[in-house]
């Protein structure tokens, strides 16, 4: 026989949680015991961001409108909340939302559950106010004036940046607000960008704001750029208020909110002195060992020790013919791996470390062409020699050991030693048989190196129309007069065409059909494909000739073997990620020295 519990709601509670903001200084020492009398699911219109939870909390006396963090969703989704629950809160504050006072639940601790709610509430709203006395357990109820919300611009920062004004948390930022201030800490800020729509020129810029509840996005568009460019630095603290909250378009950030913020004209920006309460960078660092289990394109953080700094290089941008800067890394770690780190741009150039420095990096992209490798995207971190207990170690352990060590890499060019021909490791060559008896690629993505000559070629749709927009290559539709692309939604005058290439590769014990796009075709036709595009339409014997010179020619090829179902046909599918025409002279050498190691 169960028995019913008499739980005892602090008396006065609503009052005291609706005046709580960020910096009040009892927020954190009270912790009131209350109910929650309703539950209702707001859900979210995007599939990507998670529904969130209007609650009604009742000290026993009064009830307030509440909003449940998303972090404590489930809570509810486990049947730990629901409906008459009694809990703790034990943080929380509050916003001002349509002009009324909106109570944001950031933790709790349950209590209980009852059959019935406790008391007989009244709505805070229009009610009597509680004084200091009955929220200490008095039960006299006076009648100050309603609890109001605080003017949206009630004070500015003065000389000491003292605030009036309530501080938001960024994870309650949404939408449906108009008038918040956060204060937090830039963790990123990218370069300017430009670029060129059906609109016109134009440019932009992004930060990500980060506070003890999370991070947000914020991005400048064209006149905004010139004013709020040089105000805002890496590392700063700020008050932010006026920007727009929008969706988060997730697919152009790695910021873990479903919500994003537009800085516009009237956007205030103001450093803050005061910096005591703000995090530093949070990471979650994967140790490079585990990058081969990564996906492509996943964003990660790594932290590592810069083993090797390569010269400054340049790739042109193919849509506006600018030359890029570039610059690789190779970073390693005690689990004995290695990886190539890229950068660009500005930090490309700006890069000057010798001496072995720490690098900690948030939000890195994880490239697979050539085996696995690492690129800075606008919104990655980089910092040099961070002060934390992670690079401490690291460093200590490379001034102790580490760099006496040797590394294996992640690229299919191989670890540290290892045989080179063309950066393809000649140690780890794979005849087309062994590749079949092994399997490779039936289970999940594995790559492989060989040494084939190609005995025939697929004439037909060698090559395709692609958008000239850096970095897009998707097929664009003839118009007529014109060029599409769906996925810019942009027209072009004349496209770019691309290699799209598949040729059986052969050796002595069998063969392989081998697919690979433009840098493949490159080398195997030795022009480009617009070049070659050219011959077909105005000299068909010389395009003949071209396609003919493929035909017998030997290269050494590292490949990467993949499952495949098209047409309900399941394969494993063999794709070039480097292919390098053969160099007798480096391939005997390589030979001479295996032939020594058996005299």
């Amino acid at each position: 026989m169960s028995m019913e519990v008499d739980y005892k709601l602090t008396f006065g509670a609503c009052a005291r949680i609706t005046q709580a903001t960020m910096d009040d200084p009892d927020a954190s020492d009270f912790q009131p015991t209350v109910q929650f009398l309703s539950i209702k699911m707001l859900p979210s219109n995007k599939a990507d961001t998670p529904d969130r939870y209007r609650l009604i909390v009742s000290d026993g006396k009064y009830f307030v409108q509440a909003m449940l963090a998303t972090q404590l969703n489930e809570l509810i989704q486990n049947g730990a909340i629901k409906k008459h629950t009694v809990a703790v809160l034990e943080k929380y504050t509050s916003n001002v939302v349509q002009n009324k006072r909106l109570v944001i639940v950031l933790a709790l601790r349950v209590v209980g559950d009852t059959p019935e709610k406790i008391g007989t509430p009244e709505s805070l709203e229009g009610s009597v106010k509680p004084s200091a006395e009955s929220a200490a357990g008095s039960s006299a109820v006076t009648a100050p004036p309603k609890v109001q919300a605080p003017a949206p611009h009630a004070a500015r920062p003065n000389q000491t940046n003292e605030r009036a004004t309530p501080i938001f948390p960024i994870e309650a930022l949404s939408p449906f607000q108009n008038k918040w201030t956060i204060k937090a800490r830039v963790t990123q800020k990218s370069d300017i960008k430009h670029y060129s729509n059906q609109k016109g020129e134009g440019k932009l810029f992004n930060v990500t704001f980060m506070d003890d509840t999370g991070e947000i996005k914020a991005t400048a568009f064209n006149h905004v750029v010139d004013e709020l460019y040089d105000r805002i630095e890496e590392g700063k603290v700020y008050y932010i208020s006026r920007a727009r909250v929008n969706i988060a378009k997730r697919k152009f950030s790695n910021v873990d909110n479903q919500y994003e913020l537009s800085l516009e004209k009237s956007t205030e920006i103001e450093e803050c002195l005061d910096t005591t309460d703000l995090p530093t960078v949070k990471y979650n660092f994967v140790q490079l060992k585990d990058l081969e289990a990564a996906a492509k394109d996943a964003m990660i953080d790594v932290i590592g020790i810069v083993k090797e700094t390569h010269d400054l290089g340049e790739v042109i941008s193919r849509s506006t013919q600018k030359t890029i800067p570039k610059r690789d890394l190779t970073l390693v770690d005690r689990s004995g791996y290695s990886v190539r780190l890229t950068l660009w741009g500005e930090q490309a150039k700006k890069y000057t470390a010798t001496d072995h420095p720490v690098i900690a990096v948030k939000g890195v992209k994880v490239g697979d062409f050539g085996g696995k490798s690492l690129s800075m995207v606008s919104s990655s971190t980089m910092s040099l020699n961070p002060d934390i207990t992670d690079a401490h170690a690291l460093k200590g352990w490379f001034d102790s050991a580490g760099s006496e060590a040797s590394f294996q890499s992640h690229s299919l060019s191989g670890g540290g030693g290892a045989f080179q021909g063309g950066g393809i490791n000649l140690s780890e060559m794979k005849t087309t048989q062994e590749v079949k008896d092994m399997n490779l690629g039936s289970d999940k993505p594995e790559y492989f190196s060989s040494r084939v000559v190609i005995t025939h070629l697929r004439a037909e749709n060698i090559m395709y129309p692609a958008c000239p927009s850096e970095g897009c290559n998707k097929k664009v539709t003839d118009l007529g007069d014109a060029w599409k692309c769906e996925k810019c939604e942009r027209t072009f005058e004349n496209p770019e065409y691309r290699y799209l290439v598949s040729f059986c590769g052969a050796d002595h014990t069998g063969q392989l059909w081998l697919q690979g796009f433009n840098d493949v075709g490159l080398i195997a036709f030795g022009m480009s494909a617009n070049e070659l595009k050219n011959l077909e339409d105005q000299d068909r014997d010389a395009y003949d000739s071209a396609v003919k010179r493929v035909i017998s020619g030997v290269f050494n090829v590292a490949c990467r073997a993949k499952q495949d179902t098209y047409n309900d046909m399941t394969r494993v599918r063999y794709g070039i990620n480097r292919m390098i025409p053969l160099d007798f002279t480096v391939d005997t050498s390589h030979v001479l020295d295996q032939l020594s190691a058996y005299a």
